[in-house]
């Protein structure tokens, strides 16, 4: 409320080395059903789910709340989306009347591409491009605009390097499971650019449970 913007919370779901994928793209499942279903109750607590457009055409997700006893409203799907590739046919672009989808993308994107998902019932916005994708305080500032108050951020590593770059973390949810994907696995969260690791962005633990052998931990960002 003071910060005029929607909470943050980041989402991340990796092996013990901080990898969501092999090195050839496969992600399902790093972690159990345990922890899959708290990530389905954290969906659940936030008006919108947010995600690159790496993973909506990697993974084709749904975004949506699935739990046998959720019967409340599904929250926005949201992607990032600079170029605004997100197919037509995808999941989330043909459920869009049902359950809303806002894409946000550059100014430059092509306006045909914009008309083509419109029809589908997908709201298109073109806000400003930051370090080679779009800018997350424009995202948070057009999703004010329509009401959010809370987004769930869940993927991928870039989308997750930039909002914790922009220091708008306001919760970190981080699910490991006891597995190492290596060094050529894909990184949960992208280059922060940092010269020293005094300057890396510090989080506070405060609560770890166990899931069945994976382990949540819940951090809250230490600011100055």
């Amino acid at each position: 409320m003071t910060a005029a913007r929607p909470r943050v919370t980041l989402k991340l779901a990796t092996s013990l080395d901080g990898r969501i994928a092999t090195a050839s793209g496969k992600s399902r499942w790093i972690t159990g059903e345990a922890a899959r279903e708290q990530s389905h109750r954290l969906r659940a607590e936030h008006d919108a789910i947010l995600i690159g457009i790496g993973t909506a055409r990697a993974d084709n997700p749904s975004l949506t709340v699935r739990l046998d006893d959720f019967d409340g409203e599904q929250p926005v799907r949201v992607v990032l989306d600079t170029r605004l590739r997100l197919h037509p046919d995808s999941e989330l672009a043909t459920t869009a009347k049902e359950i809303p989808v806002i894409v946000f993308c550059s100014e430059r994107a092509p306006g045909i591409n914009a008309s083509v998902l419109a029809a589908k019932g997908v709201t298109v916005k073109k806000i400003r491009p930051a370090d080679g994708g779009v800018c997350p305080e424009a995202v948070l500032a057009g999703l004010a605009e329509d009401g959010v108050k809370s987004v769930f951020v869940e993927g991928g590593g870039q989308v997750a390097a930039s909002f914790i770059k922009a220091g708008l973390v306001d919760a970190l949810e981080w699910f490991r499971a006891p597995v190492v994907l290596g060094g050529d696995g894909v990184a949960g969260i992208g280059d922060l650019d940092m010269d020293a690791p005094g300057a890396a962005p510090r989080f506070r633990l405060q609560d770890s449970t166990d899931l069945g052998g994976d382990v949540w931990d819940r951090y809250v960002p230490v600011r100055e």
